[in-house]
């Protein structure tokens, strides 16, 4: 490969995207864009879910049981109804999406430490928010359930109660706040770097084809590999400085915690950037049309990366089936990759398996991309 012939082909791609606005906004602008979108818009926490409350007994016990729910915050008491026909009307409006019912005989039973059981009608139409409401309102019921035991207990017998003497001690590692955005910023990361690469890259040869300048490029010494290097070249230094803006946002916009080093980072984000480069490149010279291209392009990385990759939906999970079909996606691992080194703060030692398999998905790509063009018109 001559060095004089690369930089002529990477200046004149360069101007090309400078030249064009769209490009450059496509490669400038969208990945902040998609990480506010995708980071603000992709929860999986709740937080403050409408309540609706039924008290048939009306009893200090009922009424520091909705202390205790106010109090949460995962909760809010925004109405007190009256009847069974007010909890559905509540649903059906979406007024509220859990309604709590305490029975009449509620303080009898749990003065007498009986099994006292409280209603809570959860609003399914969103599985995850009722499956985490669910198990949120149980904990804060059965934590109120035991210091009220604890409290009658004491003040019958007079004496203390002794703690149990097993005890379960829970402790939360790499995402200590167990909060989604930290699982999910590092899969937009993959996300926008894919988007943004394989966008930009689908439209090189096809825009040559376009504008009447395919056979001027066709009679000129270049070879498919110089061709290929002095294409993708400016497109590799552009995803690398997405990569670190959106690092940047990550880590101090989005105080996700970053534990890795810089180095890996940028190494496995080298890895990645070649196959999504790869990808474009090879789809702009199977079809010679530049709105083509791009539709091909995004279908290539953005529905594989949003279901498949783990960027959202984790993998173990999926069905058996599903999860073989993953080992085929090359941005499976780029994401193990990234939450490894945000949350983690894992080595590339540690981590040599996924980027053996990245490594190895960027090797044949560069060697397809490279033989998909041909120097002939027709």
């Amino acid at each position: 490969m001559k060095l004089r012939r690369l930089r002529a082909l990477a200046v004149k791609e360069l101007l090309q995207v400078v030249r064009d606005p769209r490009s450059l906004m496509l490669a400038l602008l969208m990945p902040v864009m998609q990480l506010f979108l995708l980071g603000y818009g992709v929860n999986l926490d709740i937080a403050h879910v409408p309540v609706c409350v039924y008290d048939q007994e009306g009893s200090p016990f009922s009424q520091g049981l909705f202390k205790r729910v106010q109090a949460s915050p995962y909760f809010r008491i925004v109405r007190s109804l009256h009847d069974q026909r007010e909890i559905r009307q509540a649903m059906d409006n979406g007024s509220c999406r859990m309604a709590l019912v305490v029975p009449a005989d509620f303080s009898r039973q749990v003065a007498l430490q009986r099994h006292a059981a409280v209603q809570a009608i959860v609003d399914a139409t969103d599985d995850n928010t009722a499956t985490l409401a669910a198990a949120y309102a149980n904990a804060v019921v059965a934590g109120f359930a035991n210091d009220v035991r604890l409290d009658l207990v004491e003040r019958t017998s007079g004496l203390p109660l002794l703690p149990a003497p097993v005890a379960q001690q829970s402790r939360v590692w790499f995402n200590e706040d167990l909060e989604s955005r930290n699982f999910i910023i590092p899969g937009v990361v993959a996300l926008v770097l894919a988007l943004v690469g394989a966008q930009l890259t689908s439209l090189t040869i096809a825009r040559e084809w376009e504008r009447g300048t395919m056979e001027l490029l066709v009679s000129t010494p270049v070879t498919p590999m110089e061709l290929l290097v002095g294409k993708l070249a400016p497109y590799f230094a552009i995803g690398l400085l997405d990569g670190l803006i959106c690092l940047a946002f990550a880590v101090f916009w989005f105080h996700v915690p970053f534990r890795g080093t810089l180095l890996a980072l940028l190494f496995a984000t080298s890895l990645f950037l070649l196959v999504v480069l790869c990808v474009g490149y090879f789809v702009s010279v199977a079809i010679p049309n530049q709105i083509g291209a791009s539709q091909i392009a995004l279908f290539l990385t953005i529905m594989p990366i949003s279901l498949l990759s783990g960027y959202a939906f984790p993998i173990d999970q999926m069905p058996a089936a599903i999860r073989l079909l993953t080992y085929g996606i090359y941005a499976r691992y780029y994401v193990t990759i990234l939450k490894a080194l945000f949350l983690k703060g894992s080595s590339l030692h540690e981590l040599w398996l996924p980027v053996l398999a990245l490594a190895g998905y960027a090797a044949a790509m560069v060697g397809l991309a490279a033989r998909a063009f041909r120097k002939r018109i027709g």
